[in-house]
């Protein structure tokens, strides 16, 4: 990588740390700003990077630091019964990158991507929560997934349409 390119997934990555550690208890699964700063990494810097970005923000909860939920982290949070959605972080920033790494990318493709890794994180999370917290699908869906999907379509709509004026104007900066 590039010193630019390092720059760029570092600051997704304080950005995700600052970010997520603020959520509200709205059930077992706390909302958080996490996705929104995800789903705009995946736009400005693409699937690869948005994974690194992604996997250092796990990496530095999972040692300790507090970047997770409620100002959490070590390795406890990871195999908690929330764990698989910050492991779902991953495919999130994959899927909604892959359909971003273009810069003629139309607004809708961004979207389509943002929704499609959503899903996968919606179904990693939700199966780990199933698991550990010994929960059926329907009771886990409607407490994991059902009160997210207003917020994650806002969370979509806006950084479908502001990633792409950022990745411009960020790559105006390089040239």
């Amino acid at each position: 990588m590039k010193t630019y390119n390092l720059v760029r997934t570092a600051v997704f990555a304080a950005m995700l740390c600052a970010v997520a550690p603020i959520a509200f208890y709205i059930g077992p699964i706390p909302l958080s700003f996490g996705t929104l700063i995800i789903y705009m990494a995946a736009g400005v810097l693409g699937k690869k990077q948005a994974c690194v970005a992604v996997a250092v923000y796990i990496l530095l909860g999972a040692f300790g630091l507090p970047v997770f939920s409620g100002f959490s982290g070590g390795f406890g949070k990871i195999f908690g019964p929330t764990g698989g959605y910050l492991i779902g972080y991953i495919p999130l920033a994959f899927l909604s990158g892959m359909f971003t790494d273009s810069e003629a990318s139309p607004v809708w493709r961004g979207a389509l991507g943002m929704v499609i890794g959503t899903v996968a994180l919606y179904a990693l999370g939700t199966v780990w929560y199933m698991m550990q917290a010994q929960v059926a699908l329907v009771p886990a869906l409607t407490s994991c997934v059902l009160l997210f999907l207003p917020g994650d379509a806002a969370k979509i709509a806006a950084s479908a349409l502001l990633a792409p004026v950022i990745r411009r104007r960020v790559g105006k900066l390089s040239a």
